[in-house]
This record gives C-alpha cells, structure tokens and sequence, in this order.
C-alpha cells in the first residue's frame, strides 16, 4: 500500500514520544483564508458509543441548516458492519450521498462498550428492514486514508475541518501516505495545503482524574504517528474527556425526546442495547466547535502535545504551537451545552433560528 511505503521513509527518525510540532517544516506560503461554510470529513469509531451517533445527527443538522456541508464521514473502525451503520445514519437523515470510507488495516479488536452494530439489521413488525441504506457493496468502499485523499484533493486549499471522534489509526495513515492519482502532494503536504484545523476528541491535561486517554491507550503506536506528522502550521483542536463529563444525556431522555416515532436509528439503539453505561456526550463537542467556532468554548493557550508509548499526553506551552484544548465549562455551560443537542434530536424540522 501507499501509505506503507511513505510511511518506510518517513518513520526512520522515529523518537520515544511524538510531538505535533513538527520541527521539519518546510518554508510554505501564508494561508489564504477560506470564507465558505466549515466542510467538514468526520472520522469516528462508530458502533461503540453512542456519542458518535449524535455527532453525526449534529452536522446532518447542521448542513441541512447550510451552516456547513459534511464532505464525508471516514470509520476507523474495522468492519463493513461499522460502515453500514453510518450508511443508515446517512440516508436516514437523507444524506445518503455523504460518501464513506473505511479502515482495513487499523486496531484488532479494540474495546466496545455499547455493541450496536447489528442496527442495520433491524426489522419492523412485517420482518422488513426498518432502515434503508444507500450502498450496495461495503467491499468497494474505500480505504479511509484514499477517502481522505480523494476528498482533500478536490477542496481549496486551507478550507477543510476534520472532526475526529475515534481511533487516529486512518489519519495516520493518511499522513504517511504518498502522491496518487488524487494528488501530486505526499500525505503530510496534503493535510498541509488543504486542511484548515482538526477537532479532536481526546487527550489528558490539567487536572484530570484519568492519567491517559482511552482511545490513545488501544492505538497508541497511530497516535504517535499522528502527532509527529501532522504540519505545525495545522491548528489541533482538542477536546478531553473532562469536558464531556458534565455533558449527560440520560437514556430515558433519549427516548423521551424522540417519543414522535420509533423508527429512528438513534432510538432503537436505546430502546435494544444497554446504554447504561455512564455514556457521555464527548463527541458531539468536536463538531459543535468546528460548526459554531471557538467562542463558545474556553481554550487553553498555544502549546504542544507530545504522546508518550504509555498513551499519556504532555502539553508545553508554546505562543508557536498549533494545539489548543478545550477546559471544562460550568454547569450553566453544560446545559446549554446538552440542549444544544436535546433541541437537535427533539424534531425532524428545522428551524430558521437553529438548534
């Protein structure tokens, strides 16, 4: 594969810990700012956790608002089961030409705490499938990174927001990839050329409880990677698991506010799986801020972040350094937080005012 070969030359200088400053960066030309509406690709470990199902209901939302257009939704998940569940997110929502991609080469059997792969399968009263879906064969989708590639290419430059709410094991390989029929540009100068800023879910700092970050901890070896390649003049975004603790969304409110039907992927996830298990709206925090911008949130100040082999997070504090995270917020900030997606699951329709 392409991404293996570039990644032969480009992982010989490999250190004990990665940083996502990257020192090596080559003399490129100020960024011209892009001033559409945010295009968005999503990554997501989907199948796992519901907050991922949320997270795309949010941006289906929000496109159908023209507030951004998501360009395409990646899962670093391993398996078509996986795929077919954004298949079902997609067309449900009536984006069922939101192209996917999917990893074939990622982490083997990494925890799942909600297994709700089986959605796609559902039936109504009759025995007919209660979701339609949009693709024929899961086989001939691509692999995440060519996805990547492929929709990357074809953007302006500087004009594409990653919400990464997942493994790192697709965007590493994408970055480690080499020049294809898509581009003429290597992995890194692609997300270079064509990325605006990533908003990642993950991460420890500060205070935390928790010493290392959960999804770090099942790939960290693709985390590494990814913090080492990723261009230093590429903002990251990230959002821990700390700021998503406050933000709960109770299970039987769930079902509550989605008490207009029963034929609804996210609802039948809560009405036939236990998702009793202190599920946190984490993810939804990425896309919020990659739609709606930073003011809503407080950001730390620049820094770096390097990864240790034991999945820990080092921030240093740098005014150069392209990552800020976000900090917890107050209970006030949590609500509003959590209507935001409460408002958002409530009802169908639209409104001209948002969600």
């Amino acid at each position: 594969m392409q991404w293996v070969l570039a990644a032969l030359l480009t992982l010989s200088g490999a250190s004990v810990f990665t940083s996502c400053s990257n020192g090596d960066t080559p003399v490129v030309p100020p960024k011209e700012e892009y001033v559409g509406v945010p295009l968005i690709i999503m990554d997501t470990d989907i199948g796992s956790s519901t907050d991922d199902l949320f997270t795309l209901m949010m941006l289906y939302r929000y496109q159908d608002q023209n507030r951004c257009r998501l360009i395409g939704v990646v899962v670093d998940r391993e398996g078509e089961d996986y795929a077919a569940c954004v298949d079902v997110m997609n067309t449900y929502y009536g984006h069922g030409d939101i192209p996917i991609g999917l990893i074939r080469e990622g982490i083997k059997n990494p925890a799942v705490w909600i297994n709700y792969k089986t959605l796609p399968t559902h039936t109504d009263s009759n025995g007919n499938l209660m979701f339609q879906r949009s693709v024929v064969d899961y086989a001939s989708l691509p692999d995440g990174w060519q996805l990547y590639r492929q929709l990357l290419a074809a953007q302006p430059d500087h004009s594409v927001s990653i919400v990464s709410a997942g493994f790192l094991t697709c965007l590493a390989q994408l970055l480690q990839s080499a020049p294809d029929s898509y581009s003429s540009l290597n992995g890194v100068e692609l997300v270079r050329r064509k990325v605006k800023c990533i908003y990642l879910m993950g991460g420890v700092f500060g205070d935390a409880v928790e010493s290392i970050e959960f999804d770090f901890s099942q790939g960290v070896n693709f985390v590494q990677t990814f913090f080492r390649l990723w261009p230093a003049n590429v903002d990251i975004i990230m959002s821990p698991g700390e700021v998503g603790d406050g933000v709960e969304y109770l299970p039987e409110t769930v079902i509550a506010d989605i008490d207009w039907t029963d034929v609804h992927p996210i609802k039948q996830v809560y009405m036939n799986y236990n998702c009793n298990t202190g599920q946190k709206m984490w993810d939804p925090l990425t896309a919020i801020n990659a739609v709606e911008g930073d003011d809503i949130f407080t950001l730390s100040p620049r820094g770096s972040v390097s990864v240790t082999p034991q999945a820990q997070t080092l921030f240093t504090p740098s005014a150069t350094g392209n990552c800020r995270y976000q900090k917890p917020g107050s209970p006030a900030w949590n609500a509003a937080m959590l209507e935001k997606i409460r408002d958002c699951n409530k009802s169908w329709e639209i409104t001209e005012t948002g969600f």
